[in-house]
């Protein structure tokens, strides 16, 4: 068996490699620790990457109080609505245009193209929205961007990529278009429904701004955009969700640097649990993706 030789430009990536994902790593593990820390450790400025004067109170009172819980579920349907629709979008428009034989195919795609470069801008979306009646509507968080143009060119290649050969055995045995794509095409797009999946998900999840400019009523917050009325005015939040003796055994605890660190760690959480189960499909469906044209 011949040994791999390595270089000292071997070594050397590694450990740059490894100071980079340990620079990216360690602004998380302060964040968790200064949410595990007390008030004064953390006013005192006494928290590194340990937790100093262990304390849950930061998450008792994200969990029992305020509005998090329910920003988060709102935040989780939109994840599963959304990304739903996206895939299916998706799907039904990247296989037609992906054969060559359908009449002005190039057509179709310059103007889904032309759609990623040229939006209708900000203004004209809102009164669509608006005179549709979906404001302080979850619809108006998920139709807006029910077909990401550039998610669906990625799975248009990975379909183009396929061998021709699987769909003309299908048409032999008297299957329809539809039943072609159902029972032939999509078992075999796995890897890239898992990309472009994995990108409608975090995509839906970190947006803040839709929810800003679509929901009047604060009860209607997704995650983010709570997380961001959150981190502009943390004090308002905590007066609003109890009485003056509540508040102050609340900020006896705990203040509005902790506070903030708890709702941004789990926020990030779910997107941090779903990502390992999809990330071996991650690059495979990119590079699959990325073939034709």
């Amino acid at each position: 068996m011949k040994k791999t030789r390595y270089t000292a430009f071997d070594f050397f990536l590694v450990i740059f490699l490894g100071i980079i994902c340990i620079t990216c790593v360690l602004p998380f593990v302060h964040l968790l620790a200064v949410s595990f820390s007390s008030n004064a450790a953390v006013s005192a400025g006494k928290v590194g990457f340990i937790p100093v004067d262990f304390t849950l109170a930061s998450y008792d009172y994200v969990l029992k109080g305020g509005k998090f819980l329910r920003a988060m579920g709102i935040s989780i349907l939109r994840v599963v609505l959304g990304t739903l629709l996206n895939l299916a979008l998706m799907v039904l428009t990247a296989y037609p245009l992906s054969k060559d034989e359908l009449r002005f195919r190039k057509v179709y795609v310059v103007f889904f193209v032309i759609t990623m470069l040229f939006s209708g801008g900000m203004i004209p979306t809102y009164l669509l929205v608006s005179k549709l009646g979906l404001k302080n509507n979850i619809l108006a968080l998920i139709l807006p961007g029910a077909l990401p143009v550039y998610n669906m060119i990625i799975l248009m290649n990975f379909i183009r990529g396929l061998p021709r050969e699987i769909e003309e055995a299908a048409w032999i045995d008297g299957a329809t278009p539809f039943q072609t794509l159902s029972m032939v095409i999509f078992p075999l797009l796995g890897p890239s429904l898992a990309t472009v999946g994995l990108f409608s998900m975090v995509g839906h999840w970190n947006d803040w701004f839709s929810g800003l400019i679509y929901m009047s009523n604060p009860d209607m917050y997704p995650l983010q955009t709570y997380l961001q009325t959150l981190l502009v005015n943390f004090e308002q939040l905590l007066q609003s969700s109890g009485n003056g003796a509540d508040i102050m055994a609340i900020l006896s605890k705990m203040n509005a640097r902790t506070g903030r660190a708890a709702q941004l760690f789990l926020g990030a959480l779910p997107i941090m649990m779903v990502y390992p189960f999809l990330q071996k499909y991650f690059t495979k469906g990119l590079t699959l993706g990325s073939v034709k044209g």
